[in-house]
């Protein structure tokens, strides 16, 4: 289910050729993750890791990967009073904005273009109207 729903999204965003990886982990295995690529201590609920960057970033047709905490999202999902399989979804739109250069640590309006984006999208692959987009 999932991965239909990352085709959903690549392919509103224009993005129907490349390809992506989407990982579902543990806090564990998050924790060691964040520790490692972002100097974090504790598990996040979702990373991204774009393999559109540097060098050789244009000659691939790989995105990146999606790592999603599965024991976070539900834990969120749980305080948030929604179901995982909505987490995830909102999970996985954050990410893979993430991942065509959207930013919400930019700037208020940055952040502002990526909720707007991550609403629109979650619409296409949600049926809960009410659903937040993060």
């Amino acid at each position: 289910m999932i991965d239909r729903k990352a085709e959903v999204i690549l392919s509103a965003l224009g993005f129907n050729d490349e390809e992506l990886s989407i990982l579902l982990i543990d806090d564990e295995r998050m924790a060691a993750l964040n520790e490692e690529y972002r100097g974090k201590a504790g598990p996040t609920n979702v990373l991204s890791f774009s393999m559109r960057e540097g060098e050789f970033g244009d000659v691939t047709p790989l995105l990146g990967d999606v790592v999603i905490s599965v024991e976070t999202a539900f834990r969120e999902a749980s305080e948030a009073g929604i179901s995982l399989d909505e987490r995830l979804s909102q999970l996985l739109v954050h990410g893979i904005l993430h991942l065509v250069d959207y930013d919400h640590e930019r700037s208020e309006a940055d952040a502002e273009i990526m909720e707007a984006k991550s609403l629109e999208l979650l619409r296409l692959i949600e049926s809960n109207p009410q659903l937040s987009a993060f």
